[in-house]
């Protein structure tokens, strides 16, 4: 059984994310085959539009492959890591830029790279197990794959909130801040499918789409655009801890990496004011780029996936970072800036 399947079936090209023992989380093979098979596909007449999908009813895809990524950091090869983000950033630009439909199943955990699968496309469905996060500040990284570019375009500034607390919306929610577009009940996956494959019109959603049930962010528009459009992790803490909501939002933000948190928000703002997925794909490699030599990531995924003791020794105090740690983790790379083949 392999990974990834890949192929055509009737006016669609198929890709199934086939891991569901590790929550189809991406390898690097995995990267490279989805990225190939857009290629093929884009001037291929036979294909119409794209249908990904994923085995298994936990998820669509828990992110990346951590472990590859902790066992090169760990040799002191960061020349791995580096090269598996820049050919799954180039895979997530190429799917935001794929000119035909492209449509995303997406069941379960859709954190991280599945995020970068899912919601770059151009039809993103939802259903009742959908749960979209990212997640990353937890383990010492940003909001990468285009992240930075997703949360910018959220309402008000629930880009910044997803982005530090890694909250998981449910349909509605996702709906609501842009990651998702439609609702359809699980139950109706299977026709739809069958329809997009028999007809390779992406209207065929119409159909079967409902209203999302209910999220609860838009009504909390209010408190979270007064907390995280302070102009710094140390004045959004302090607004914070004037509310319950915000002081519940304070403990699970005293879990994640200061740096991280720090970097995320001058990325998502940059982003805003720069948009454009390239953009944001270039300022989150720099960061990346960094997160093994000059961050906090091993750290953070020895504490959440290796020994999983949920107890990372973070390099910063939660208000200890400084404006010239952040232009330092995102400053160019010179000649190793990520560039587009």
């Amino acid at each position: 059984m392999t990974d990834i399947a890949i192929r055509k079936e009737g006016r669609a090209g198929r890709i199934t994310l086939n891991r569901p023992q590790a929550l189809n989380a991406l390898t690097h093979r995995m990267v490279l085959e989805i990225d190939a098979a857009l290629a093929a596909w884009r001037d291929d007449s036979e294909v119409a539009l794209v249908l990904v999908d994923a085995a298994g009813p936990r998820a669509f895809c828990a992110g990346g492959d951590l472990a590859e990524v902790y066992d090169a950091g760990r040799r002191g090869d960061f020349g791995f890591p580096r090269r598996f983000w820049a050919e799954e950033y180039r895979m997530n630009a190429a799917i935001a830029r794929f000119p035909k439909p492209y449509v995303a199943l997406t069941q379960g955990y859709v954190l991280g790279g599945g995020v970068g699968v899912a919601s770059h496309g151009s039809h993103r469905i939802v259903g009742e197990s959908t749960r979209i996060a990212m997640p990353e500040c937890a383990i010492g990284l940003v909001p990468d794959i285009g992240g930075s570019h997703l949360l910018a375009r959220a309402p008000g500034r629930l880009g910044e909130y997803l982005g530090l607390s890694g909250h998981r919306m449910v349909a509605g929610d996702a709906i609501h801040a842009g990651f998702a577009d439609r609702f359809v009940p699980e139950a109706d996956w299977p026709e739809l499918a069958a329809r997009l494959v028999a007809t390779g019109d992406a209207a065929a959603i119409d159909a079967l789409a409902q209203a999302a049930p209910g999220g609860a962010l838009s009504g909390r528009a209010a408190e979270i655009d007064d907390a995280f459009s302070a102009p710094d992790l140390k004045t959004l803490l302090a607004r914070l801890a004037l509310s319950d909501w915000g002081a519940s939002v304070r403990a699970t933000l005293a879990k994640q990496s200061p740096l991280s948190m720090a970097c995320t928000l001058e990325l998502v703002r940059l982003a805003r004011a720069d948009p454009g997925i390239e953009p944001a794909l270039i300022r989150e490699f720099r960061f990346t780029a960094r997160s093994l030599s000059d961050g906090d990531l091993l750290e953070g995924i020895r504490a959440q996936v290796i020994d999983k003791d949920r107890n990372p020794q973070w390099r910063d105090a939660i208000d200890g970072v400084s404006p010239a740690q952040v232009a330092a983790m995102l400053a160019p790379l010179g000649a190793d800036e990520l560039v587009w083949d």
